[in-house]
């Protein structure tokens, strides 16, 4: 069944899922399986070229720019990662730094300043992702510091300034952190209300990779059906 989950109630013992505002399914339990999105710059050629050099994800799409150039936006640890990721595929990768430090770990830091054919370009922010209306060609930055512009050629733009999870519909009813992923239970996919499990990256922050998400995903649906078991001979 398809449809625009719109809200939920999870007071009673019988939960309550609102589709497409209208029509109201009951269930003894509810997995959770929203996602996260990653976050955008909300430039115009971003868009643009989405999937035809432009990427969120280094893992899933760094192959397709083997020995190429490459530029990365971001400065925390995901961004620090999916660099020396990127480096160990591409020619070169230039990192763009909005402020003058970084705002990962030490440890990730030194790795990227250890990496030679990666470039940190610091107070920059990126102006236009410059293509040939096929694929990107390069990327214009300026410098925030000095306003001046420059082009830098390259064939792949990754955005690495994090994740929001899909999660908005249950914050009046699930623990969450501070960013809004869903709290489970250690070593399960429970939540803090009886009968509802998470799985993929609406709970994971570190990994967001499609394996990681299905083994959740089978953990909850595990779960799940050992739940309603113990149910029905309780």
């Amino acid at each position: 069944r398809f449809g625009y989950v719109s809200s939920v109630d999870f007071s009673g013992p019988v939960h309550k899922v609102v589709v497409d505002d209208s029509k109201t399914i009951l269930a003894d339990t509810v997995i959770i399986s929203t996602g996260a999105s990653a976050k955008w710059l909300g430039l115009p050629s971003e868009e643009k070229y989405n999937g035809f050099g432009v990427s969120a994800c280094a893992v899933c799409d760094g192959f397709f720019f083997k020995n190429q150039d490459v530029v990365i936006v971001g400065a925390g640890d995901t961004a620090a990662e999916e660099a020396t990721y990127l480096a160990k595929l591409c020619k070169k990768v230039t990192m763009l730094v909005r402020r003058d430090e970084f705002r990962a770990s030490k440890a990730m830091v030194h790795r990227v300043l250890n990496t030679p054919n990666i470039e940190i370009l610091y107070n920059t922010d990126t102006k236009e992702i410059l293509g040939d209306g096929k694929s990107v060609t390069g990327v214009k930055v300026q410098n925030n510091q000095t306003n001046e512009e420059k082009d830098i050629p390259a064939t792949g733009f990754f955005v690495a300034i994090g994740h929001k999870p899909n999660t908005d519909i249950f914050k009046d009813w699930l623990k969450m952190d501070e960013t809004g992923y869903i709290i489970t239970h250690p070593d399960s996919t429970s939540t803090d209300i009886e009968g509802d499990f998470v799985c993929g990256d609406a709970q994971d922050k570190i990994f967001r990779q499609a394996v990681t998400a299905a083994g959740t995903g089978c953990m909850a649906a595990l779960e799940a059906e050992r739940f309603l078991a113990a149910k029905e001979f309780a």
